[in-house]
């Protein structure tokens, strides 16, 4: 009952969330000469970057089209590492607003998630563009992309609910997850297809499937994966492949929704 009060007050605070976006955004390109164009340029130069890295030093991939195998991939993480950056430090980085106005405290996490999305979205024209001029596939499965940027929302604003709450409490986790991201973005398969990754591997003495533990304690590997499926392959992804994913999504958003409701009568005191 305690949620579904709260998601009434959450709809009836609709036009402050809103109003959080708009000026996120806003803020973001401020005194930028390229303005919002950065949504397109920054992705643009981050694939570039990794393609001669990972297609050229590191050895030629035998993919088709590297470059946009790679940002069909980068955009969606982008936008999670973008969130997780952004969400962790925002209750603490407004503790001005908490000790003095009331308003449902998870508003601030989700603006900040809600605003990498629509920078993501803009971001979208480009992608279809370079798979266009690049002879990618762009087929009638692209359709189905709404579904895995639902997924991942779902998924990124209940991560994002727990890791802002925690960072209420210990400082340390801005600075963790700092690390943690950039050991999350190399297994996730962004520079490299998941059948690439071993079968069979072997630590301290325990074999497992690495491929398929991968995907199971990855939910991002598989959110990727879906994306590479329907604007690089343009194929179907797998139904059974996304239904786990999107149960893991909501298993994580009720999770992350709960803690921050426990946690935040005492954000006031600890921020």
């Amino acid at each position: 009952m305690k949620i579904l009060y709260r998601l009434r007050d959450l709809w009836n605070y609709r036009e402050l969330i809103r109003n959080l976006v708009v000026r996120d955004l806003k803020v973001r390109y401020r005194h930028s000469v390229l303005g919002i164009a950065w949504s397109w340029a920054n992705p643009l130069l981050m694939m570039l970057v990794y393609t001669m890295v990972f297609n050229f030093l590191a050895g030629r991939s035998d993919l088709p089209n590297f470059h946009v195998f790679v940002f069909c991939a980068l955009l969606p993480w982008n936008f999670f590492a973008a969130s997780v950056g952004g969400a962790t430090a925002s209750i603490v980085g407004n503790a001005h607003l908490i000790k003095k106005v009331y308003f449902p405290r998870e508003i601030l996490p989700i603006s900040i998630v809600l605003s990498n999305l629509v920078n993501f979205v803009i971001a979208l024209p480009v992608l279809f563009g370079l798979a266009l001029v690049s002879g990618a596939p762009i087929t009638k499965w692209v359709l189905l992309l709404p579904i895995p940027i639902l997924v991942q929302t779902i998924f990124t604003v209940g991560f994002c609910l727990f890791l802002a709450t925690l960072n209420v409490f210990y400082r340390d986790t801005q600075i963790i997850m700092g690390v943690l991201m950039m050991a999350w973005l190399f297994v996730t398969p962004i520079f490299y297809p998941i059948s690439q990754v071993p079968q069979e591997a072997e630590i301290l003495g325990i074999t497992f499937n690495a491929q398929l533990w991968l995907n199971r304690l990855n939910p991002m590997a598989s959110i990727v994966a879906s994306y590479q499926d329907l604007l690089y392959r343009g194929s179907p992804t797998s139904l059974d492949f996304l239904l786990r994913t999107a149960v893991t999504a909501l298993i994580v958003l009720v999770a992350g929704y709960l803690v921050f409701l426990y946690y935040s009568p005492r954000f006031g005191e600890e921020v």
